[in-house]
Parts: structure tokens; C-alpha cells; sequence
């Protein structure tokens, strides 16, 4: 598995810190992405939070997930939370170590007190001293908050005193980068009260014991969901519920839960939002808890042109770290049609460019603060399917196409748009994992898309 790793440098450690003026809440910022370019320590805002309490306890829950492998968990996890500024909201983001599961906070303006939010992405330092502060945090006393840097602390450091390095394999910015296009397609499925939410989530497994059984399901039954044994009509994926375990943290503070999913008649990915006070917590699951978001490769048609490359930097340049993206504008501004922005924005998320806000039916944009283009460019399945292509393997014949890869040919076969491969990789997922490689060159040849020589 390829990795790198990532170093993340910060000014001092965050800390939660009490004076004669209240308590302050300082989150410091490592290197990451602004309007005005790449940055040592951007600063996003600084303000109160009008609920402290909450606030600290969806941080830490966003932390949980962070730290968090829920599939082979003797392997260690830990990679601090990526934050966003959208100028009227503040969003952590976090994702598993395991690759099945995606964390957001979204602190909304109704959250935020008493200052403008800046624009830009970048990690912030979420230390064990700081976590510990944060959970005594028992009232309603006025909170200050800051991200990023003071002034004293700009014009003062000579340079990082605190730096972590983390290893960040491929398959890890795949899945975080991924996860939000898979949100994309999910549809509102239920919403329960603040009472019902509670009892419902309170309801679910707390360990791993029932991991191994495979997806579960859940269907709304009047005001609460019910657990079904298979996928019926309405019903939404719960593949590991006691994934859900970090939404316990602010379950007392909820005041409705709403559920996230596909139709579908298999084991899909769910998400599950807690509505609370000026914030929202969202935790996007995996379809099974021991498969990630990066093998997915619903998106892959997207990244197979050089047409949606182009698509996609021009786009890009359109965007302006708005908290809800309109295609509609972007099409009129960029020239192109609904559905190539469309396509772009996939491309985008794919590169972690932008995210996807389930609440808003919306991409928002963001830069994460590092190198997620890597994941598309070491997609194994992308970059076999550029070598068939690029070799000569694949020879079109009408709506049927032989690929020859190996030792062995296959017959790719396109009917009403749809590709179908005589592969094993068709045989076990039928297009639900996304097109195989094979499947994937055949696209490439017909569309007659540039690609890299290789090897087959």
C-alpha cells in the first residue's frame, strides 16, 4: 500500500485556557489553503461560540473519529481534524483510520457570536491535554473561541514548536476524498424527533460483536426506525452501527436526527446527521465495516477524460470558498453545460477540492491540506485502465468490445449506457463498486480520451 507522510507543523500546542476575561479556546492551525494562497498558520476566526458545551462535545466527537479504527483496531490512528472556514460557518472534518468512516461538524452563523469567519482550509492541533479540558466543560459560560494564531503569535514565532508526523496512505485520501461524492447520492430517508433519536440510537450496539454480520438495515415506522433483516422498500443501510458511537457525545443536546441514504436493494453507505443548537454532527458510514470508502469507485467514469480534467481546473478557478456551490452559476460563468459542472464537481471531490453538505443538498468548497490529487493518480483501477488503453488492448466491435489483459481476454458489453464486463470483478460486485479496469479502458477508447502507454 502506498504512503506518505505527513507532517503537521504548529505555531504552540491548542489549549483551553481560563482568565479574568473568561475561558479561551485556542486552536492552533497548521500549513493548509486560503484565498491568498498557501499558508504557514491561517487564522479563520475569532469570536464566542453561543453553545460551549456543545460545540466541545461535537469537536470531540469529531476527534473520536479521527483517532478511530473500527476495523482492526490493533493498528494505531490518529490524524487531526481538518477545519474550513466558509465565511458564515466553520466545518471539522475528520475520517477513520480504518477508511469507513466520515466525521463533519458543521458550526453554523447561528453558532458562531460576535465575528466575521475568514475563508480557507487547513488541520488543526486537537492534542489528549486539550481533549481532556474540553469534556469538563459543564455550563453555558461564555466561551471564546480561535482558530488560528493570535496577532502575538505571528509576529512573534520564528517557527513551529509543535510538529506531528502521521502516515497518510493513498487508500486514506481516496476514501476521505471519495466519501463526499458518495454523499451526493443519498437522498433525506427519515427524521426523527430529539426524543425518538435518543431512543433509537441508544438502542444500537456499543461493541464490534456484530460487525461480522454483515449490513443491517433500518426502515421508518411511524415516528422511529425499525430493524429489518433485509433491504425492503424505504429501507436505509446500517452497515456496524456502533460506528455510531461518537453521536453519543451530543445525543442530550439533539433536537432531531435525519437519515442519509441511497435506494438501493443491497448494502450501501448511510449517513446520520444530529441537528443541534446552531451545529450539525454528521457520520457518514462505509457500506460494511470492513470496507472502506477508497475502494468504492463509484466516480471513476468522472476522472477517465482528459475533457473532465479540463472541466474541472476551469471550474476550479470559479470557485470562491463558497459555504453552497450552484452549479447554475458555475455553468453560466464557465461556459459549460449542467451536466459537465456536474462531472467536474465529481472530478473535484474525488481530489478532496470540494465537499458535499447533505443538509444543503450541496457541494461547499474546500482545499484539504494536502496532496489529494495523489489519490486519483495512484487509483489502481484508473491506472490499469490507462494502461489497457494506452497498450492497444482493447479492440471495440459495435456495442461489444474484447479487452485483453493477461493472459486473458474479456467482453465488455454496453447496453443503455451501461457497461458490463465478463470478469470476476463484475461477477461479485455488478457495477456496485463501480466499472472494473476493463469496463473503465473500453470508456476511455470510445470517448477517445489521451492516455498513458503502459503494460498490460
Amino acid at each position: 500500500m502506498t504512503r506518505s507522510v505527513q507532517a503537521l507543523a504548529y505555531s504552540r500546542p491548542s489549549a483551553l485556557e481560563s482568565s479574568q476575561a473568561g475561558q479561551l479556546l485556542g486552536l492552533e492551525t497548521a500549513g493548509g489553503h486560503t484565498p491568498r494562497g498557501a499558508e504557514p498558520h491561517p487564522r479563520f476566526f475569532s469570536g464566542f461560540l453561543t453553545s460551549p458545551r456543545i460545540a466541545a462535545r461535537g469537536l470531540l466527537a469529531v476527534a473520536d473519529v479521527a483517532s478511530a479504527r473500527y476495523y482492526r483496531r490493533t493498528l494505531s490512528s490518529s490524524l487531526d481534524p481538518v477545519v474550513t472556514g466558509n465565511g458564515d460557518r466553520l466545518r471539522f472534518e475528520s475520517f477513520s483510520g480504518c477508511c469507513g468512516v466520515y466525521a463533519r461538524l458543521d458550526v453554523l452563523r447561528d453558532g458562531l457570536d460576535g465575528a466575521q469567519t475568514g475563508h480557507g482550509t487547513t488541520n488543526v492541533d486537537v492534542n489528549n491535554p486539550l481533549r481532556e479540558a474540553l469534556s469538563r466543560i459543564a455550563g453555558d459560560d461564555p466561551l471564546h473561541m480561535r482558530v488560528g494564531p493570535d496577532e502575538l503569535a505571528v509576529t512573534t514565532m520564528d517557527g513551529p514548536v509543535v510538529e506531528k508526523k502521521v502516515p497518510l496512505p493513498d487508500r486514506w485520501l481516496r476514501g476521505f476524498a471519495e466519501a463526499q461524492v458518495v454523499s451526493a447520492g443519498f437522498d433525506l430517508r427519515a427524521e426523527l424527533s430529539a426524543a425518538e433519536a435518543v431512543r433509537f440510537l441508544r438502542s444500537l450496539p456499543r461493541s464490534s460483536g456484530n460487525a461480522s454480520r454483515g449490513a443491517q438495515w433500518v426502515v421508518p415506522a411511524g415516528k422511529t426506525l425499525r430493524p429489518t433483516t433485509r433491504p425492503v422498500a424505504g429501507a436505509v443501510c446500517l452497515p456496524g452501527p456502533e460506528r455510531l458511537g461518537a453521536l453519543q457525545r451530543v445525543l442530550r443536546h439533539a433536537t432531531s436526527l435525519r437519515v442519509y441514504g441511497p435506494v438501493t436493494d443491497g448494502a450501501a453507505a448511510s449517513a446520520w446527521e444530529v441537528v443541534l443548537p446552531g451545529m450539525r454532527l454528521t457520520l457518514t458510514l462505509s457500506p460494511d465495516a470492513s470496507r472502506g470508502f477508497s475502494g468504492e469507485g463509484g466516480v471513476l467514469d468522472a476522472l477517465a477524460t482528459d475533457d473532465a480534467a479540463a472541466d474541472a481546473e476551469l471550474v476550479s478557478v470559479l470557485l470562491a470558498w463558497e459555504p453552497r456551490i450552484e452549479p447554475a452559476d458555475l455553468a453560466e460563468q464557465s461556459g459549460l453545460t449542467m451536466e459537465r459542472v456536474r462531472a467536474a464537481l465529481t472530478r473535484l471531490g474525488t481530489a478532496g477540492r470540494v465537499g458535499y453538505d447533505l443538509a444543503d443538498a450541496a457541494y461547499f468548497h474546500r482545499e484539504l491540506p494536502y496532496d489529494a490529487d495523489r489519490a486519483e493518480r495512484h487509483n489502481p483501477r484508473l491506472v490499469a485502465a490507462r494502461q489497457l488503453a494506452g497498450s492497444g488492448a482493447v479492440v471495440l466491435d459495435g456495442d461489444m468490445a474484447a479487452v485483453a489483459s493477461g493472459e486473458r481476454r474479456y467482453q465488455v458489453r454496453e447496453k443503455d449506457g451501461m457497461l458490463s464486463c465478463t470478469c470476476q470483478w463484475w461477477a461479485d460486485y455488478r457495477g456496485l463498486r463501480g466499472p472494473c479496469k476493463h469496463a473503465l479502458a473500453v470508456r476511455m477508447v470510445r470517448r477517445g480520451a489521451p492516455v498513458a502507454g503502459g503494460m498490460r
